[in-house]
């Protein structure tokens, strides 16, 4: 008898993953295909649709075929995609724009326009915070700067519903990605007309909201050869990667809060009602019709060590390769022979601007306290800690609109870094469960589908196959010196607004000589 394998494919910022899961979880097969995120001018963040959905079909065609192979039978599919995401299409679906992702910066201005308007109480409604991450004020954007393009546009949509439209021809989207619009309301589970009022469209230019259980079982022959699967085949729309992660990493309980960390990071945790802060500082996005996932991403992870990597250490590839582990770990060595604190070296990691929990895309990054006696290794560390003060930063905001953590499970890439494990024990002053699967949103996608297809009862029955690899407790001594620093950070953080917005007009000028 063939054992029932739910594919997972998680459309995310640089790359495509597609894993096979059977219900123990196992991974039976996982195929990722990078592609470039095009950046014409700094504030331009984009992707090629095109190239997105050709990446879904390539890894779901080689896992599908992996699986097949190994004696698995293919009982679902199921999605997870990064949030924020839009792009125009026509009456045929043909793309008018590219994709801009959520770490495009274009509609500053409209971001400013609608702090100093209606723009809280549309938060309230719908919350998403006021970013220039956020469709709504792209679509401000769009509606100024490219005012006959915006006019002939046919449906604004996000990647993951245009790999759906060229599978199925069906314009949907999940609650879970139309709640990270600033568009759709939490409460009616449909589009805001006030906000669709601000960026300038009607609900007919939108797809149809849908739950993330949803079901489309109309997979034709020929799409099918295209994927490997069989027509028919069940596809589940599914969520966010943001919501999905706290499946993966088994935080779906009461207090429970996945913190996780790849190219950008995020706290979350699992709520039983839309909640949002008075103060605007958490994200509020739907996981299923009655669960909700609140917390506060930050734009600036693990680019912040690449940056590091690349900019400090041109040549540690070589290094690295001499002690035959890879670049990072030789990095995270280094970090991990200099006292915690770095020597009074604080790091604020604001290289892209940065989302909550202040929400401010013209914040730089920056060194603090450097002198003649640090070194670049304790830059490396400077830069671990900073992410993690930032994180830290955002779970003071989570503990103010009401959380109540009782433990703090931990995903994404720096999960696999057992130097920026501790920190983050040491800074959060918590045990730190970390689980054994590193794919928090693959293996929340397909739960989620085993969920939609009837296979398990709950969603919390991950939990029964989620082990803890390792669990970090906090070190005494360490501690002792983070909280010295940590209150010199969130000083700094909320002292330099001015500054940063000062010097951030000072490089717009610039960058147009």
């Amino acid at each position: 008898m063939k054992t029932d394998i739910i594919l997972a494919i998680d459309i995310g910022t640089t790359s495509t993953k597609t894993l096979g899961y059977d219900k123990e979880g196992t991974i039976w097969a996982e195929v990722e295909e990078e592609y470039p995120l095009y950046s014409p001018e700094p504030s331009r963040k984009e992707q090629d649709p095109e190239e997105i959905y050709q990446a879904v079909t390539n890894t779901v065609k080689a896992v599908a075929t992996e699986v097949t192979t190994k004696g698995g039978a293919i009982s679902g599919v199921g999605f997870s995609a990064a949030m924020h995401s839009i792009l125009a299409v026509d009456q045929d679906g043909k793309p008018l724009t590219m994709a801009l992702t959520w770490a495009d910066q274009r509609s500053i201005k409209e971001v400013e326009e609608l702090q100093s308007g209606n723009g809280h109480e549309i938060y309230l409604r719908t919350g998403t915070p006021l970013h220039p991450m956020s469709p709504l004020s792209k679509l401000m954007w769009m509606n100024r700067n490219e005012p006959e393009l915006f006019q002939a546009v046919y449906k604004w949509i996000s990647i993951k519903e245009y790999v759906f439209y060229r599978l199925f021809h069906r314009y949907i989207v999940d609650y879970s990605i139309a709640s990270a619009t600033g568009l759709f309301n939490l409460e009616a589970l449909d589009w805001d007309e006030e906000a669709l009022d601000v960026a300038g469209i009607s609900k007919e230019k939108l797809s149809e909201p849908v739950p993330t259980t949803h079901v489309l079982t109309e997979l034709s022959s020929a799409k099918g050869e295209e994927l490997g699967l069989e027509a028919g085949t069940p596809f589940i729309l599914g969520a966010s990667d943001g919501v999905l992660a706290n499946i993966g990493v088994g935080a779906l309980h009461p207090g429970s809060v996945a913190c996780t960390i790849g190219t950008s990071g995020a706290i979350r945790t699992v709520v039983d009602k839309p909640t949002v802060d008075p103060k605007g500082r958490i994200f509020c996005y739907a996981l299923t019709e009655d669960k909700w996932v609140i917390g506060g991403p930050i734009n600036n992870g693990g680019i912040s060590f690449r940056w590091v990597r690349d900019n400090l250490f041109p040549d540690i590839d070589k290094e690295a390769a001499v002690n035959g582990v890879s670049a990072y770990e030789e990095l995270t060595t280094r970090a991990a022979n200099i006292q915690p604190g770095s020597n009074g070296l604080l790091f604020l990691p604001y290289l892209t601007g940065e989302r909550a929990p202040f929400w401010d895309s013209d914040t730089k990054g920056v060194f603090f306290g450097l002198t003649l006696d640090h070194n670049r290794n304790h830059m490396i560390r400077s830069v671990l800690e900073g992410v993690m003060f930032q994180m830290y930063s955002v779970a003071i905001a989570l503990i103010e609109a009401g959380v109540e953590p009782v433990e703090f499970r931990a995903g994404g890439g720096f999960a696999k870094s057992d130097v920026w494990r501790q920190i983050m024990a040491d800074m959060f002053e918590t045990e730190l469960v970390i689980p054994e699967s590193h794919q928090g949103s693959c293996l929340g996608a397909a739960w989620l589908t085993m969920k939609a297809l009837n296979m398990i009862e709950d969603l919390s029955s991950v939990n029964d196959i989620i082990h803890t690899k390792v669990k970090h407790s906090p070190i005494p001594e360490n501690v002792t010196i983070y909280r010295k620093l940590k209150p010199i950070y969130l000083r700094l953080a909320r002292k330099l607004p001015a500054e940063f917005k000062a010097i951030s007009e000072v490089q717009r000028d610039l960058a147009k000589q």
